[in-house]
């Protein structure tokens, strides 16, 4: 029994328009023909057995709503009551109830027609076509008894079927004579009787991401079946009515969400829409090469690559022992240094691609939190705009299905042989780690298998046509676009890293990796946040100091930790910083114009303009406070302690000058 069958009949979808009646409701009509008590209508129902299993649905049903019980249609009374009954309905229904009627078994005529196979509806449309012969003749003239014998005898057709499929037209219009000839067979309906319990345990079973076999699943049902009172069909059948649960559903249950998303159409997305550079994607790309590194460490690298949108062309890489920012900033730097900058890029959200370096400052930067002390990031301050995209797929970031490319054509390549490692854990190679690759050769192949990548043509994207190569494709565009080139001053931006640290709240310097960096206009600064770009190569270069908005303050020197014993440095040390101290006394000088004499003298004319003199009515006896036997210090002013500090430094070296002329 196929579970088509087991489908509701077309009477059940015609019944929907007949009025539904219980047992209580016929009694109470006084039918002719029929009891009229509800006991004598249910031993009716009882002895001509109208709820047999094969006519649910045509003549009864289960009733809805509380109270339960069965309902009946008039197809379940007697000829005699039929009749009565469909005559007290036609009386009491209105004209725009029989419209709406009429429109409902057109449309249930028509649902019914849609929903059979081509073959029965090729038997209706055989059948249309002689009924049209027929009416062909009549409208010429020939009485229809003759007619449809002369149809039937030419198309081989009985005159008896003609004249039922003329009943069966009886009162529908012209147009929907093609529905109302469709056969109305359509099997059997009978459904094998199944346990609501049993149907609920095997599917909590069967549909679970351990994926068990059905065969265990119902062996399983079958054993414990018994015990529970439980019926079951046979393992085919009810097979066969998992298997007609909506696909999604079962490959959601057993298969996870991923094999649900591959099921809806990937978006097909058009990158004609831009130029070349003008917009970018990037990723990291795990190498399945064993590789050895110059400090003799083996491992996997790890490549950073952007590629362009509009040719598909890799525009530029980096090569490191991880993904990390750095690698990052140095392949976008090369990119930029090269071609340009772009207007869009397009990144997932990883920490490497989404770091402050990078990202900061962006408002929907949604990995991390957005802070007000965070530095503006590299792509923030060249304008380029960031589209986040989702992690681990193809059809948002284009350039995974380039490293498929490169995992295929150049991970394989002859240089390459036994330091494969298999890209899954269970396609490992026979002589998986048998070698590893020198770095230079290492990057001397991939850079060769990147040029051949790019230059390879017959690209069958809608750029290249199936003619170009996607640097071919980039160029022809690149040579016609206006492209922005990078300053002096933005190349500051990728070739150094960033980092936001605080300025020393007592001398304005900064810190990084044990060294000591300043400069004068650090000072103002104090106790407050500033970005530095430096080079990562050589951490005792000048600082680029940075506001958080990005304004650039200046270069910081590195005033590098010497020895404590070192004459020569503190002697350089004393002298910077006199400098630095006489540079500041005259700068004070010569933003002070009124001398202290003067500010004095302006006071004392104040004073001796008052007309009366405020004296103390009660006086207190004086008493020197003392802690002990120490006396209260006398505060020197600031140029009487730099002019002692400079006599005694002067001091010191000429009694380190003696020391050594007597050595």
């Amino acid at each position: 029994m196929s579970e088509a069958m087991s489908c509701a009949s077309p009477i059940l979808t015609a019944a929907e328009i007949v009025p539904w009646f219980t047992v209580a409701e016929l009694a109470e009509m006084r039918l002719p023909g029929v009891p009229g008590t509800k006991r004598g209508m249910q031993e009716r129902v009882n002895v001509e057995n109208w709820m047999s299993p094969e006519r649910e649905g045509q003549t009864w049903r289960r009733r809805e709503g509380s109270g339960g019980g069965y309902e009946f249609t008039p197809y379940a009374l007697p000829l005699q009551a039929k009749a009565a009954l469909m005559m007290r309905l036609n009386a009491s229904q209105s004209v725009e109830g029989k419209a709406i009627y009429q429109d409902r078994q057109r449309a249930d005529m028509w649902r019914r027609f849609e929903s059979l196979p081509d073959a029965l509806k090729d038997r209706a449309r055989a059948a249309l076509k002689v009924i049209d012969a027929v009416e062909a003749l009549v409208m010429s003239g020939t009485r229809k008894s003759l007619a449809v014998m002369e149809v039937a005898r030419l198309e081989g057709v009985g005159r008896t079927t003609i004249m039922n499929w003329y009943r069966d037209l009886h009162g529908v219009a012209r147009g929907d004579w093609l529905a109302a000839l469709a056969p109305r067979y359509v099997g059997k309906i009978e459904k094998a009787e199944c346990s609501p319990e049993a149907w609920e345990r095997i599917k909590a079973d069967y549909l679970r991401l351990e994926r068990p076999r059905f065969s265990d699943c119902y062996r399983r049902l079958e054993q414990d079946a018994p015990g529970m009172g439980w019926s079951l069909p046979s393992e085919k059948t009810l097979k066969r009515r998992i298997e007609a649960l909506p696909a999604q559903l079962v490959v959601l249950a057993r298969e996870g969400v991923d094999a649900l998303k591959r099921m809806y159409p990937a978006q097909q997305r058009d990158r004609r829409c831009f130029h070349a550079l003008e917009a970018v994607n990037a990723d990291g790309h795990k190498w399945d090469v064993f590789v050895k590194w110059p400090d003799g460490t083996i491992g996997r690298p790890v490549m950073v690559a952007f590629q362009d949108l509009y040719s598909g062309m890799v525009l530029s890489w980096r090569v490191d022992r991880s993904e990390n920012k750095e690698a990052v900033r140095l392949a976008f730097g090369d990119m930029v240094e090269e071609f340009g900058i772009p207007s869009f890029c397009y990144l997932d959200n990883g920490r490497n691609f989404a770091s402050k370096w990078l990202t900061g400052g962006i408002e929907n930067r949604f990995r991390f939190k957005i802070r007000d002390d965070d530095p503006v990031g590299i792509l923030t301050q060249l304008g380029v705009e960031v589209h986040w995209t989702t992690p681990y797929s193809g059809q948002s970031k284009p350039i995974e299905r380039c490293f498929r490319d490169f995992a295929q054509n150049i991970a394989k390549h002859p240089n390459f042989a036994g330091a494969w490692t298999g890209n899954t854990p269970m396609a490992k190679p026979e002589n998986y780690a048998s070698k590893a690759v020198p770095l230079d050769v290492f990057l001397q192949t991939i850079a060769g298998g990147i040029r051949e990548h790019n230059a390879r043509i017959g690209r069958r994207t809608a750029v290249c046509g199936g003619k170009l190569s996607f640097q071919q494709a980039f160029s022809a565009s690149y040579a016609a676009s206006p492209i922005t080139r990078a300053t002096a001053e933005q190349r500051r931006l990728w070739l150094m890293a960033a980092e936001a640290i605080r300025v020393d709240r007592r001398d304005g310097t900064l810190k990084l990796e044990e060294n000591r960096f300043w400069a004068d206009f650090l000072l103002p600064l104090r106790g407050q946040k500033v970005v530095v770009r430096f080079d990562p190569q050589n951490l005792q270069a000048d600082l680029h100091v940075y506001r958080l908005d990005g304004v650039y303050l200046g270069a910081a020197e590195c005033h590098e930790a010497v020895g404590f014993a070192d004459a020569n440095a503190a002697r350089e040390h004393g002298q910077a910083r006199r400098k630095f101290m006489r540079a500041t006394r005259e700068m004070l000088e010569a933003e002070k114009t009124l001398s202290l004499g003067e500010l004095q003298a302006a006071y004392s004319k104040e004073i001796a303009a008052e007309d009366e003199k405020i004296e103390a009515k009660v006086v207190r006896p004086f008493r020197p406070v003392v802690q002990g036997n120490t006396a209260l210090a006398i505060v020197e002013d600031e140029a009487a302690a730099i002019a002692r500090e400079e006599e005694e430094e002067a001091r010191d070296t000429r009694v380190r000058n003696v020391i050594q002329l007597r050595g």
